[in-house]
């Protein structure tokens, strides 16, 4: 079965099936990428036959918008970055490229090296699979995206051409004023060109123009359709399409993809520029409405009832990779708890070496983990960010491993250095104990209480089940990884990223010290903190988020830190120039401002360290939506509706926007049921025409997603269901037989 989108284009996602009796006119598309950028090799040193290292870092992007960055590994031609992207992918796209930078100490402009573009149609072949990558050259010529729609009408004394419209052309320092060359070439060498007129300000043009060439040169055998940025008299490439042509009478209308140019040099043919390692794991879901999946649901929800709990459906799908689908179904129908207790059940029943209980990536493990993410990463921040910022912004020298110290006499001050993060870290988690999500509260009471049934008598147990999952799964990773957890956006260097190994080494030691689990023997130079003040702070802890289900949950004195970054706004009128009759601003007046949003407000100020410009109080924020691109000639750009004003903002690429919009909507939960599309510019609402600033806004609000799509979820069960059919055919087989081995069939 081939499934085809509005345009007649194929959708292809990664093993996904369909039964044939579905009614795909219901269908909608979503699309996820993970990218996992590992390593480069054998790149090309800055001068020629030496071996002069590089500062390389790389860019994720989608049809040349860039999306996510890499840190900068310096000083090497092989560098190692391991770091890993998950985004929602919120529009249709030709290609996912990486490209590899050299960064420039001293001019503002980085060299790039070359890039690996992939093509979407070949992203579900190559998912989930690690692949070398050649780096291919980078050229002004070979930069192109979108697309152009040409019609062709044939007789035998003329060709006309019409060119009807561009879309989603590259821009050209945040422009694009787009021509259209057309050329016909002709038998005999002879050729003929013409040019349409000049769009100003537009990344989608409308040209609607026709041109007619004569027979009487030879009979035509190609049709080039270029596009060009016209700039002070220069034409910066856009792309092109090759068209072949015949001697019949043709009548003929179709939209095409823009190519590069297909000219390289010789040096660059032969040119080795190195090769990129990356894993990437895409999906496409094609999801039908609610009621295909209605049996489905009900029996995911009945699972955590089941008996024996092995011949459940969570039970059995989470044998072929539907952990996280599950996780988020569960949770939000409230099912999570009960599920986890009956898994955990079974698991310690089985469990002979208290040692190993949940240490493994056993199915309750790997849900656990599943939950805390979801449920636990507003507190991940409110409890860490504070103190990794200031170890980011102090950067003191944290080395107490004697073999890595050049100079052993500074030994003392970076025991102290390190002494001095630990505590302050240990603090901030062991007074954020009344901040604990209640999920994962009900979670850890779960599993304290089947390690008291299983080993009655044994407090070590119950403190080890919980240390193990809160510390060992949950704080320490988000302290040796932060960017991996959005706990910063910054590169950390080599001597902090040695800093935050240390402390994520010493919450991990410790918490084996707390449940006794491990004597603290493995690396001598770590027996400093070890302390008994550490111990006593972190059982106490412990105590509190698994001591019952429902926690009294203390109030938070601080809003929590939800989502930052910087982007662009639009200058508002002050009420003294208002007051002056001055002629209201254009598309033109943005300006560089650092957004932070927390539970309670939206700001922005001039920089990260300066005091806020504006609070926006969430209750005052009625509305968030996109804007078209017509509005100020601006890609990515959304809404934030107030009583009394717009606040316009251009995000950096369509990922962020996306992540904007969704967080604020469901923050403010919407408030208007409709809502202006484009500006009020130059005294009119240019969606509707209308002059009233203060009218009620012309297009009706669509509905917003909440974080969980339970839709969405059973899809990708479903999926998954499909793709390892032959897999849960074994497992259901061998349940089968354990239960006539017991007695229950």
């Amino acid at each position: 079965m081939i499934l085809r989108d509005a345009d007649n284009n194929e959708l292809r996602g990664s093993g996904y099936f369909l039964p044939k009796e579905f009614d795909l006119v219901a269908a909608k598309v979503d699309e996820i990428d993970k990218e996992d950028e590992g390593e480069a090799k054998n790149l090309p040193s800055r001068t020629q036959g030496s071996s002069t290292p590089r500062d390389v870092y790389c860019t994720v992007t989608l049809d040349q918008e860039p999306i996510y960055k890499t840190c900068t590994i310096e000083r090497t031609l092989n560098p190692f970055f391991g770091e890993e992207f998950q985004f929602d992918i919120p529009r249709r796209f030709r290609h996912l490229a990486v490209y590899a930078y050299d960064r420039d100490r001293t001019s503002k402009t980085d060299r790039v090296l070359g890039k690996v573009t992939i093509q979407r149609s070949d992203l579900h072949r190559i998912s989930n699979k690690e692949h070398w990558f050649p780096l291919t050259p980078v050229t002004q010529d070979s930069e192109v995206q979108g697309k152009i729609q040409i019609g062709v009408l044939s007789t035998p004394t003329s060709l006309m051409v019409n060119v009807n419209e561009a879309s989603g052309l590259t821009q050209v320092n945040g422009q694009c004023d787009p021509t259209a060359m057309v050329t016909v070439h002709y038998t005999h060498n002879k050729s003929d060109v013409q040019k349409s007129k000049v769009k100003k300000k537009s990344h989608s043009p409308v040209f609607n123009e026709s041109f007619m060439f004569d027979r009487s040169l030879g009979d035509p055998i190609e049709l080039v359709v270029s596009l060009h940025h016209d700039i002070s008299g220069l034409n910066v490439f856009l792309g092109e399409v090759h068209i072949p042509l015949n001697n019949k009478e043709t009548s003929s209308s179709w939209w095409y993809y823009l190519q590069p140019r297909k000219r390289l040099t010789a040096n660059q043919i032969i040119q080795d520029l190195g090769t990129l390692r990356i894993r990437i794991q895409y999906t496409a879901d094609h999801i039908l409405q609610p009621h295909y999946y209605e049996d489905l649901c009900t029996q995911i929800l009945n699972s955590p009832s089941v008996n024996p709990v092995t011949s459940s459906v969570v039970y059995l799908l989470g044998k072929v990779e539907a952990i996280q689908p599950l996780v988020r179904l569960l949770c939000f129908h409230n099912r999570i708890v009960p599920m986890i207790r009956s898994l955990a059940e079974l698991e310690m029943a089985n469990v002979t070496n208290t040692n190993t209980i949940f240490r493994g990536n056993s199915l309750v493990s790997k849900m656990m983990d599943e939950t805390m993410k979801l449920t636990g990463l507003n507190y991940l921040h409110e409890t860490l960010r504070a103190p990794l910022a200031k170890i980011f912004a102090e950067r003191k020298n944290c080395e107490i491993d004697p073999a890595r110290m050049k100079d052993k006499s500074h030994l003392a001050g970076h025991r102290a250095n390190l002494k001095y993060y630990i505590d302050d870290i240990v603090t901030c988690i062991t007074g954020s104990a009344r901040h604990t999500p209640p999920v994962m509260c009900s979670l850890f009471h779960e599993l304290r209480c089947a390690a008291a049934r299983g080993f009655p008598g044994n407090n070590d147990v119950q403190y080890s089940v919980v240390s193990g999952f809160v510390f060992l799964r949950f704080f320490a990773p988000a302290i040796l990884g932060p960017r991996l957890f959005g706990l910063t956006t910054q590169q950390i260097d080599e001597q902090t990223s040695r800093t935050l190994t240390l402390i994520s080494k010493a919450i991990q030691s410790v918490c084996n010290v707390v449940s006794s689990r491990t004597a603290p023997q493995k690396e001598e130079y770590m027996h400093c903190v070890y302390e008994v003040p550490h111990v006593i702070k972190l059982k106490q802890f412990l105590e509190i988020i698994s001591a019952n289900p429902h926690p009294l949950q203390k109030s938070l004195d601080t809003p929590v830190i939800l989502k930052e970054s910087i982007m662009k706004k639009r200058a508002q009128e002050s009420m003294k120039k208002r007051a002056q009759g001055r002629k209201p601003f254009g598309r033109r007046n943005f300006k560089r401002r650092y957004f932070r949003l927390t539970s309670s407000s939206l700001s922005y100020a001039k920089d990260k360290s300066k005091d806020p410009l504006c609070v926006i109080p969430i209750t005052d924020i009625l509305s968030v939506q996109r804007v078209s691109y017509e509005s100020f000639y601006r890609s990515n750009m959304f809404q934030v509706i107030q009583p009394h004003r717009i606040l316009y903002v251009q995000a950096n690429n369509c990922v962020e926007e996306n992540e904007w919009i969704h967080i604020l909507t469901r923050m403010c939960m919407n408030q208007v049921d409709k809502y202006h599309p484009c500006a009020y510019i130059d005294g009119v609402w240019l969606c509707c025409n209308s002059t009233d600033k203060h009218l009620q806004g012309c297009t009706q609000v669509g509905g917003t997603r909440d974080d969980i799509d339970p839709t969405r979820e059973l899809a990708r069960i479903q999926a998954l269901a499909y793709t390892y059919m032959d897999r849960l055919d074994n497992v259901m087989q061998a349940c089968a037989i354990q239960l006539v081995g017991i007695g229950l069939t």
